[in-house]
């Protein structure tokens, strides 16, 4: 008789994988841009990324949410965020692995692939608890708007770019490893940057500012720098505000509060009270958008690997999930329906995976016209359709787990509640809708990088192919490559977007995966929600997706 108070028919955890070398969309997306040899390099990093111990600190860190203490014991103002041991516990090893500003360097010294590298690497690594991919992804893309300046970027960047995890507010020289943050957006403004009205007055000092104002959202309050924005004499301008200046005095930085917030809780975001706040003016005044930029387009780039890797962590819980339960005489991975919805799943994280390992690719390219051009354009198509896909497709996946997935031991709610955020870090759908408008009205090369890439598959689906057609026949009515009409940019930017992943996966994923990506996404009978695929291979689709234990 079986013991009453022991479970049966549970999935056990999904835990003591390889989520590098399970993960074949991944795996096969980094040999094709890269080499074998950069999957090699990442197997060690998998392996921890999917361990039990890896998985318990990612649960702990979003248990024990972040505490501000704005005073010491003796009333002096501190400002200072304690965060829980597993939250330094992830930072150090995303640090050791060089997910933060190394690549900039590793590129210089010789490595065609040192963002790709990076890319697959934070990919896999943001599975184990995405909230401390914030700070990481800030200081990778501190460095590039960093060299607006020389002499700034030269005493940043061996600091950003360390493999030291060195948390603690101290000065600059007393620092093995920093990381970098970013204060943009302002309560009157939000996306509206140029609406900040932040003041920036200049000192005694050549290059040196006061700012006084308030920032609306900063995350990572605990960082050592920060680029921030504010109204100089000439115009909007870029600066770089020290957590603590050279003689060790901390700089006024006032944490007003730590905002409550619907995911992403491990990670501390605050409003700052700026009020004669040191600051070094980085680039020109007046040209603090152009001068950031750079760094934009890093963060929407790890938008687009952060939305994709949780894709695959819910496609790989609910994949696992539905291989060892059984209901209504088998497997759930048996029966057709759930078959359907877990091949549906895979698609679409695959075509995440492939498009965002593409764009990491083209960072590796400066030198290339044609991936300079793509990048401009493919991002904020990426950032807006893999981003805005998201949502749908964790919840999607945790209903696989039934009732399990809706508690929060599965993992699957905390993956639910950050799914959100992507698409509203760096540009919500809409401003990023309206910028790859933007670049299509000043930039023609961008429209030509875009046929040109997605003219490659050209042949291969006649699905696709009338896409394509579709798609450039929208453009011209729409009049976008003149900067046309807004209420069509997201209708154009998701057609312009799926059509790039439907290139990829018809180039370089298995037939069976592009017929059934192109069959729902271009074939006229995509329902709107996951589950209504007609390819006829889908227990390869889920068999390929599925983690091994």
């Amino acid at each position: 008789m079986t013991d009453p108070r022991t479970a049966t028919n549970q999935a056990p955890a999904l835990v003591g994988h390889n989520v590098v070398t399970s993960d074949l969309a991944l795996t096969e997306a980094v040999a094709r841009h890269g080499s074998p040899e950069v999957v090699d390099d990442l197997v060690a990093l998998g392996a921890e990324a999917g361990s039990a111990e890896a998985r318990e600190h990612g649960m702990l860190a979003n248990r024990h949410h972040p505490e501000l203490t704005p005073y010491d014991r003796w009333g002096t103002r501190i400002d200072e965020v304690e965060f829980h041991p597993s939250w330094h516990w992830l930072m150090q090893r995303a640090v050791g692995h060089g997910l933060q500003a190394a690549p900039w360097e590793q590129q210089e010294g010789g490595d065609p692939h040192a963002h790709l590298r990076r890319a697959a690497g934070f990919f896999a690594w943001s599975q184990t608890e995405p909230g401390h991919g914030c700070p990481i992804s800030m200081t990778y893309a501190a460095v590039p708007a960093l060299r607006a300046d020389d002499a700034i970027a030269e005493e940043w960047t061996p600091l950003l770019a360390a493999r030291s995890y060195d948390p603690g507010v101290r000065p600059r020289s007393e620092k093995v490893g920093a990381l970098a943050g970013m204060g943009m957006t302002e309560k009157q403004g939000g996306s509206d940057v140029r609406a900040n009205q932040t003041r920036a007055v200049p000192t005694a000092e050549d290059g040196w500012y006061t700012l006084h104002g308030h920032k609306w959202f900063t995350s990572a309050p605990m960082n050592d720098v920060f680029l921030v924005l504010a109204q100089a004499d000439g115009g909007l301008t870029c600066f770089v505000v020290p957590r603590v200046l050279a003689d060790g005095t901390r700089n006024r930085i006032d944490v007003v509060r730590l905002k409550d917030k619907l995911g992403n809780r491990s990670n501390a975001s605050g409003e700052l009270e700026l009020d004669g706040t040191l600051a070094q003016r980085l680039g020109d005044e007046g040209r603090g958008v152009r001068t950031i930029i750079e760094m934009v387009a890093a963060t929407r780039l790890d938008c687009v690997i952060g939305s994709a890797s949780l894709m695959r962590h819910a496609l790989a819980e609910a994949s696992w999930h539905v291989g060892h339960r059984s209901a209504f005489g088998g497997l759930l991975v048996d029966k057709p329906l759930m078959q359907n919805v877990v091949a549906d799943l895979a698609v679409e994280s695959e075509a995440a995976t492939a498009l965002a390992m593409r764009l990491a690719a083209a960072v590796d390219r400066p030198g290339d016209p044609h991936e300079v051009a793509l990048r401009r354009v493919a991002l904020p198509l990426a950032k807006f359709w893999v981003c805005k896909r998201t949502p749908a497709m964790v919840a999607e996946a945790l209903e696989c787990l039934g009732g399990n997935g809706y508690v929060e031991d599965s993992g699957l709610p905390l993956l639910f509640r950050e799914s959100p955020l992507n698409s509203i870090w760096e540009g919500s759908g809409n401003v990023n809708a309206l910028d790859v408008l933007r670049a299509l009205g000043r930039e023609p090369e961008v429209l030509q990088a875009w046929i040109t890439e997605v003219g490659a598959a050209r042949g291969g689906d006649s699905r696709l192919d009338r896409a394509v057609d579709d798609t450039l026949a929208l453009l011209g009515e729409a009049g976008a490559t003149g900067g046309g009409p807004e209420a069509g940019a997201r209708r154009l930017a998701g057609h312009m977007a799926a059509c790039l992943q439907g290139s990829l996966l018809v180039r370089f994923a298995p037939p069976e995966v592009a017929d059934a990506f192109c069959g729902s996404r271009f074939g006229g009978s995509y329902g709107g929600t996951f589950g209504m695929l007609t390819s006829g291979s889908l227990r390869q689709v889920v068999e390929r997706a599925t983690p091994i234990g």
